[in-house]
C-alpha cells in the first residue's frame, strides 16, 4: 500500500506556505542539533531523578510525605502544559532564542532551587523550572523534522527515540551517583554543566528564523486559558487522585470536574481557531493517530517495565537506588547502540516498519510474561532477563513508531507534529504511574485479604498467634502482617505484569488493522 502525501502547511493548519530557506547540513548544524539532544535529555534527568531521590530531598530539606508529593506533582503538571504550547511560541519568536531562553531559565532554576529559603518558595520555583524543562523536548522533534536530510532523518527520529528509552532508563543510575557520592544538591545542579554546553551549542549550530510577531494578531487567547489550566488540573488529579482517595475527595473530584469541563472547551475552540495550539486536521492522518495511541499504551508499558522491579527490589528486597542502578544501565547504555541499528534497518526501503513494531512489541510482551512469575525469592539477578529483553524490543518499537508517523507530516508541520507527540508522550507517563499506583494498591488489597483469609482459617496459625498474644508477643503478630503486605505487593506486581503483556498483544493486533505501509524518507525524497 503506498505511503500518504501531505502539502506543506503552516503550524496552524492553515494554507500551504512557502518553504523556510533552505540550510546546508553541515557540522556547524550538526552542532546545533546534538545541543538540542542533550539539552532535551537534560531536562528528562532534571525531574527524572529528583522523583527517584525525592526521599533524599525531602530529608534534606525537612519536607513531609505529602510536601514530596506536591512538589514532584507541580512539576510535572507545569512540564506537561508545556509541551502542548512551547512550539506556537518557537515559531513566532524564532526556534533558536525560544530554545536558548528555556535552557536558560532551567539552568538558573536549577541553581537556585536547593538553595531556596522555604518550601513555599521552592515549590514556586521548581514548577516554572517544569515549564521551562517542557519547552525543550518539543524543540528536537521540530529541529529534527526540519534540518535532517531525507536520507539520515530515520537518525535524527532515533535520536529523539534516546528521550523515551535511554533517558528515563539512565535515572536511577544518576540518583545514586549524586546522592550517594556527590550530595543531594547536585540533583539539582547537574543540569548546569550540560546546559551551558548545550546553550552554546545551539547558539552557534541552530540558524537563526526571523522574528514572526504577527502571529500574535491571531493569539489563541481561549486555548492557552482553557488548555493550561485544563492539562495541569487532569495531571495533578492522576498524580495525587490514589493518595487523597479519588472521587471521596472533594479536591480530587474538582480538578477532574474542571480538566474535564476546560478541556472540552480547549478542544471545541482548536478545531475553530485559525491559528490554533493543537491543529486537529492531522489526526485523520490514520498512521499519525495509531502512532499517537501506541506511543501512550507502549510508554504506559515500558513505564511499568522498569517501576515494578525498581518497587519491588526497594520496598520488598530493600534496596537502595545504588543496587539497582545496574538495571537501569542495563536498559539505557545499549540504546545509544541499538537505536542506531534499527534506525538503519527502518531506513531501508525492503523492511516493513510496521513488523519491526510488532518484533518489537512481541519481544517485550515476552518479557512481562517472564516477570509475572514473579516471587518473594527474586532478587535484582532474577530481573536481568526480562530487562534484556526490554533493552532490544523498546528501540524496535519507539522508532517504528516515529517513521510511520512522520512519514505523512511534511517538514514544515513539525511544530504540529511535535505538540502532539511530546504532550501524549508526558501524559502517558503521567498515566502510567497514575495507572500503577491504583492497581497496586487494589490488587494489593485483595491479595491481602485473601492471604489473611488463608491464615485465619488455618488452625495452626490460628494456636501460634493465640500463644504468642499470651506471650505478650505483639512482635510476632507485626511481623506476620508485614509478611503478609509484601506477598500481597509480590502477587499485585505479578497481576500488573500479565496485563501490561496483554495490552502489548492488543497493540500488535492493530498493526495489521489501522497503519498503513510507509517507506524512509530518503526513498521518498528520491522519488518525486
Amino acid at each position: 500500500m503506498s505511503t500518504t502525501q501531505v502539502s506543506p502547511t503552516d503550524a496552524s493548519g492553515g494554507q500551504p506556505q512557502a518553504a523556510a530557506g533552505a540550510v546546508e547540513f553541515g557540522p556547524r548544524l550538526l552542532t546545533g542539533l546534538c545541543g538540542v539532544l542533550v539539552a532535551t535529555l537534560a531536562a528528562g534527568f532534571n525531574g527524572n531523578i529528583i522523583d527517584i531521590a525525592l526521599a533524599d530531598v525531602r530529608g534534606a530539606m525537612s519536607m513531609g510525605l505529602d510536601e514530596g508529593r506536591w512538589l514532584s506533582a507541580w512539576y510535572q503538571a507545569t512540564q506537561v502544559a508545556a509541551m502542548a504550547f512551547a512550539p506556537w511560541f518557537a515559531v513566532t519568536v524564532s526556534l533558536r532564542r525560544f530554545t536558548l531562553f528555556a535552557i536558560a531559565g532551567m539552568l538558573v532554576l536549577g541553581i537556585a532551587c536547593p538553595l531556596a529559603p522555604d518550601y513555599t518558595s521552592l515549590l514556586v520555583m521548581r514548577s516554572v523550572q517544569g515549564l521551562m524543562a517542557g519547552c525543550l523536548p518539543p524543540m528536537l522533534m521540530t529541529v529534527a523534522l526540519r534540518f535532517l536530510p531525507p536520507s539520515i532523518k530515520v537518525y535524527g527520529l532515533a535520536a529523539y527515540a534516546l528521550t523515551a528509552t535511554f533517558g528515563p532508563n539512565l535515572g536511577i543510575a544518576l540518583a545514586a551517583l549524586w546522592t550517594d557520592f556527590v550530595g543531594w544538591r547536585f540533583l539539582f545542579w547537574q543540569v548546569v554543566p550540560l546546559g551551558l554546553l548545550c546553550l552554546a551549542a545551539i547558539a552557534y549550530g541552530i540558524p537563526q528564523d526571523p522574528v514572526r510577531l504577527e502571529r500574535f494578531r491571531q493569539f489563541d487567547w481561549v486555548g492557552l486559558l482553557t488548555g493550561f489550566p485544563g492539562i495541569c488540573a487532569l495531571v495533578l488529579a492522576l498524580l495525587l487522585g490514589d493518595w487523597l482517595d479519588w472521587f471521596n475527595s472533594p479536591f480530587i473530584t474538582g480538578l477532574l470536574f474542571s480538566a474535564g469541563a476546560l478541556l472540552s472547551v480547549f478542544f471545541i475552540n482548536e478545531a475553530r481557531h485559525p491559528a490554533p495550539f493543537f491543529a486537529l486536521f492531522i489526526l485523520r492522518r490514520r498512521n499519525f493517530s495509531h502512532a499517537l495511541f501506541t506511543l501512550s499504551m507502549f510508554l504506559v508499558i515500558a513505564t511499568t517495565s522498569f517501576a515494578l522491579p525498581s518497587g519491588y527490589l526497594a520496598q520488598v528486597q530493600g534496596y537502595r537506588p545504588l543496587q539497582m542502578a545496574p538495571l537501569s544501565l542495563l536498559v539505557a547504555l545499549p540504546q545509544i547502540v541499538l537505536l542506531p541499528i534499527v534506525a538503519a534497518l527502518c531506513n531501508r526501503p525492503w523492511v516493513d516498519c510496521r513488523w519491526l513494531m510488532g518484533l518489537g512489541l512481541a519481544i517485550c510482551a515476552l518479557s512481562l510474561w517472564l516477570g509475572s512469575s514473579l516471587t518473594s525469592a527474586w532478587s535484582r539477578e532474577n530481573f536481568y532477563l526480562p530487562m534484556v529483553l526490554q533493552m532490544v524490543g523498546q528501540p524496535m518499537v519507539v522508532v517504528s513508531i516515529l517513521l510511520s508517523s512522520t512519514s505523512v507530516v511534511h517538514p514544515m508541520e513539525g511544530p504540529v507534529a511535535s505538540a502532539w507527540f511530546n504532550s501524549i508522550k508526558s501524559f502517558a507517563a503521567v498515566l502510567a504511574t497514575s495507572a500503577l499506583s491504583l492497581l497496586i494498591r487494589i490488587r494489593g488489597q485483595n491479595h491481602a485479604t485473601t492471604l489473611a483469609d488463608q491464615l485465619g482459617n488455618s488452625p495452626l496459625v490460628l494456636q501460634q498467634l493465640q500463644q504468642s498474644a499470651a506471650r505478650g508477643g505483639e512482635q510476632v503478630i507485626a511481623q506476620l502482617g508485614q509478611q503478609v503486605q509484601e506477598q500481597a505487593q509480590v502477587l499485585a506486581s505479578a497481576d500488573i505484569y500479565q496485563y501490561m503483556a496483554l495490552l502489548a498483544v492488543f497493540l500488535i493486533a492493530l498493526i495489521p488493522l489501522v497503519p498503513q505501509r510507509v517507506y524512509p524518507p530518503g526513498m521518498a525524497a528520491k522519488s518525486k
